[in-house]
C-alpha cells in the first residue's frame, strides 16, 4: 500500500471505531446531561460527536464534490454521496433520529473507494512487473573500468557491456562473447535463446551466462524495449465501445437519477397534499429519495469496465501478446475469418536450395550468377541463394540491379544480363522456360535472354502451424485463408497439409490488398477479419484488415508499428490464444455490466417503493462495486488460458 492508501485506511478504521463507540452509548445517557447542563445539551453533544465523525470520514468526498461544482462538473459519484449523506443527516436532525445510518453510508463508500484504489494499484503493479523490461542503466567500458550511464545517453555505434543477470539495455549486434538470453518478459516463453558474436540482440532480454560486448545499432528511444513500453502505456488511450458507452452512460445517467430523486422527494408528497388532502409525509419521501441516490451511484460500471480491459491487456502481455488498445481487444474477440501470409507466418521463412534443374552450364556457375544478381536483396530467398553459393558476393561484379516487384531481379553480372525470378518474369522477358514438377519455390534463370535452367528452393512448415489452424477452428473461426506470392502448387501443398480452407497464390503486394478487400466484403453478421503476417512486408494488408496481427515480431520495428496486435515470438498457436484471451476479457466485461445494472435497477425500484433502506443501498453501491472489481481482476490471469 502507498501512503495515500494507508492514510485512507487509517481514517476508515478511526471512523468505524468512533461510530461503534457512539452506538454503544444509549440516547438515554446523552439525555441525562440535560439535567446537569441545560435542556437539549445531551442531544446537541451527541449530534456534535456524530458530525465530527462524519467530518473524519467524509471530508475528502465533500471536497471533491465542491470542486466538481466549482468546475461545472456537478454530477458525479462524489456529488451523489455528499447530497445523500448530508440529506440523511439533516433528516435525522429534523426528526431527532439515528445519525449512524448517514455516517455508515459514507464509511462504506470510503471503504469501497479504498478497495477500488487498492485493486487498481495492484493491477498496475502486476502489469508493471510483467513488463518490467526497462533497463536502469548501460555499462560503458572506459580505461578498463565499467561505468554505468543512462541508456538514453548511449549513441548508436557505441560498445556496451552486458554482464550475467543484467538486462540488455539497447538493440545491437554482439561484438564479442556468447551467452544465453532469457526472453520470457518479451515472448512469454521460458526457453533461453543462444547468441554469439555477429548475432543481433534486442533490448529487454536478460543475459543469463556469459559477458557480452554489444555494438548498439539504435538509440535507446528507438530500441525494442522502448517501443514495447510505449505501446503498453498508450494502450489505454484506445477505448472499446463498452468503455465509450459507460462514459457516455454515466454523463447522462447521473444527472437523470439526481432529477429523479428530486422528483421522488417532491411529487408524491405534493400529490398527497394537493389532490388527496392527506398529510404530505415529507420525511418518508425524502428518505426514499436519498436511498435512491445512494443506490444509483454508477461506481461499479465506471471502475470495473476500464479495469477489466486494462488488466486483460496486461495479462496478455505476460504471454508475449501485445494488444495496442481495448478497442482492438474487442474486435479480436469477434474474429470469424483469419487470413495468413505464408512465408514467415505458417512456414519458417528459412529457405534452402534443394536442387538445380535443366541447367545449360555448370550448376555452381548458375548458382553464382543467381547469388550475385540477388546480392542487393534482403529477401529470405536471396539469402538462401547466397548461403548455398557459400562465398561473400563480390558486388563490384554486379551493376544495374533492378527489382521487379513480385517477379524477380534483373542485373548485369560480369557484363552479362542476368534475370532471376519466377515464371512471370520469364513471360515478361519473352523467355521460354521449363516447368518444375517438384513442390517448392522455383527461381528461373535467363542469361543474355536465353533460358539457363532453374533453382528449386523449399521452405519448411512451422512445427505448430497445423495445430494453430486446428485451434482456430475449435474456437469457431469459420474460415481460414492463405495469401502468397508463391506458385499454385506450393500454396496447395502447404494448405492441404495445414487444413486451410482457401488459398490464393501468385499475388503481388498490391494483389494481397485487393484480395483482402474482397474477403472483407464477403464477411457477414458482424464477424471480423484478422490478417496475420510478419509485419515487415505486409504493412498495407495489416493496416487494411479489421485486426492486423504481426507474429514473430521480436525486434521488428515495422511489426510493432503496423499491427494492432503483436505476437512477440514465432509460435502460430499464440493466434488462437490471443483470440481466447480477448473473448475471456469481453465475457468478464459483459458479466459486470449485466450484474451491476441488474442489481441497481432492482434496488432502485425497491428504494422508490420504500422497501429498500440505506443498508440495502450501501450493498447496491459499495457491495456491487467490490464484487465487480474482484471479477475484473480475473483478467490479470488470462495468460494462463
Amino acid at each position: 500500500m502507498n501512503r495515500k492508501q494507508k492514510d485512507m485506511l487509517r481514517r476508515i478504521l478511526v471512523s468505524a471505531a468512533v461510530l461503534v463507540c457512539l452506538q454503544l452509548i444509549s440516547v438515554e445517557r446523552f439525555s441525562a446531561l440535560d439535567a446537569g447542563l441545560f435542556p437539549g445539551a445531551g442531544r446537541w453533544l451527541r449530534l456534535a460527536l456524530y458530525l465530527v465523525n462524519y467530518y473524519i470520514i467524509g471530508w475528502g468526498t465533500l471536497k471533491k464534490a465542491f470542486k466538481g461544482i466549482m468546475n461545472r462538473q456537478v454530477f458525479d459519484e462524489n456529488f451523489l454521496m455528499a447530497v445523500a449523506t448530508i440529506g440523511a443527516l439533516a433528516l435525522a436532525i429534523y426528526e431527532n433520529g439515528d445519525y449512524a445510518e448517514a455516517i455508515a453510508v459514507m464509511l462504506f463508500y470510503q471503504l469501497g473507494e479504498w478497495f477500488e484504489n487498492y485493486a487498481v494499484g495492484k493491477s498496475r503493479r502486476n502489469i508493471s512487473q510483467l513488463m518490467d523490461i526497462r533497463p536502469d542503466y548501460a555499462n560503458i567500458e572506459q580505461e578498463g573500468h565499467l561505468i554505468r550511464v543512462d541508456p538514453e545517453e548511449v549513441e548508436p555505434g557505441s560498445v556496451i557491456v552486458v554482464q550475467p543477470g543484467e538486462k540488455v539495455p539497447i538493440d545491437g549486434v554482439v561484438a564479442e562473447g556468447s551467452s544465453a538470453l532469457d526472453t520470457a518478459a518479451l515472448t512469454g516463453e521460458s526457453l533461453p535463446r543462444e547468441v554469439a558474436a555477429g548475432d543481433e540482440i534486442i533490448s529487454g532480454c536478460i543475459n543469463l551466462s556469459g559477458v557480452l560486448k554489444v555494438r548498439t545499432s539504435k538509440a535507446f528511444g528507438e530500441s525494442t524495449v522502448s517501443k514495447i513500453l510505449e505501446l503498453v502505456e498508450n494502450a489505454g488511450e484506445r477505448k472499446s465501445r463498452q468503455e465509450d458507452f459507460i462514459s457516455k452512460f454515466a454523463r447522462v445517467y447521473t444527472p437523470a437519477v439526481c432529477y429523479s430523486a428530486l422528483a421522488l422527494a417532491l411529487l408524491p408528497p405534493l400529490v398527497r397534499l394537493l389532490f388527496m388532502g392527506l398529510a404530505p409525509l415529507w420525511g418518508v419521501w425524502v428518505y426514499r429519495a436519498l436511498t435512491f441516490l445512494v443506490i444509483s451511484c454508477p461506481c461499479a460500471l465506471v471502475i470495473s469496465i476500464p479495469l477489466s480491459f486494462f488488466a486483460g491487456i496486461g495479462g496478455a502481455s505476460r504471454a508475449g501478446i501485445l494488444i495496442k488498445g481495448s478497442n482492438f481487444l474487442e474486435v479480436l474477440s469477434k474474429t470469424d475469418c483469419v487470413v495468413f501470409d505464408k512465408t514467415g507466418t505458417l512456414t519458417q521463412g528459412v529457405f534452402e536450395v534443394e536442387g538445380i534443374h535443366h541447367s545449360t552450364m555448370e550448376e555452381e556457375k548458375l548458382l553464382e550468377y543467381a547469388a550475385l544478381a540477388e546480392s542487393a536483396s534482403s529477401h529470405p530467398i536471396s539469402r538462401s541463394l547466397q548461403k548455398a553459393h557459400g562465398r561473400e558476393p563480390d558486388r563490384s561484379r554486379v551493376e544495374d540491379i533492378r527489382e521487379i516487384s513480385g517477379a524477380g531481379v534483373l542485373a548485369k553480372v560480369d557484363g552479362k544480363q542476368v534475370a532471376a525470378g519466377n515464371d512471370k518474369l520469364m513471360k515478361k522477358l519473352g523467355v521460354e522456360y521449363r516447368d518444375c514438377h517438384s513442390v517448392g519455390t522455383v527461381i528461373h534463370m535467363a542469361i543474355d535472354g536465353q533460358y539457363a535452367g532453374h533453382i528449386l528452393i523449399s521452405d519448411m512448415i512451422k512445427a505448430h502451424a497445423k495445430a494453430a489452424v486446428a485451434a482456430l477452428k475449435e474456437l469457431g473461426v469459420s474460415r481460414t485463408v492463405m495469401l502468397t506470392g508463391d506458385s499454385q502448387a506450393v500454396a496447395q501443398h502447404v494448405a492441404s497439409r495445414l487444413g486451410i480452407d482457401q488459398t490464393y497464390s501468385r499475388l503481388l503486394p498490391g494483389d494481397k490488398v485487393e484480395k483482402l478487400e474482397q474477403l472483407l466484403a464477403e464477411e457477414k453478421g458482424g464477424g471480423k477479419l484478422a490478417f496475420v503476417g510478419d509485419g515487415i512486408n505486409d504493412a498495407p494488408v495489416l493496416a487494411r484488415a479489421d485486426i492486423g496481427i504481426a507474429m514473430g515480431a521480436l525486434g521488428s520495428d515495422a511489426a510493432i508499428e503496423a499491427a494492432d496486435v503483436v505476437l512477440m515470438d514465432d509460435d502460430p498457436l499464440k493466434i488462437a490464444k490471443a483470440i481466447k484471451i480477448s473473448r475471456k476479457c469481453l465475457g468478464i466485461v459483459y458479466e459486470n455490466i449485466i450484474f451491476a445494472i441488474g442489481i441497481k435497477l432492482i434496488c432502485l425500484v425497491l428504494g422508490a417503493l420504500g422497501i429498500a433502506n440505506m443498508w440495502l443501498a450501501i450493498f447496491a453501491d459499495v457491495g456491487v462495486m467490490v464484487l465487480a472489481v474482484l471479477n475484473a481482476m480475473r483478467c490479470l490471469l488470462v495468460y494462463k488460458l
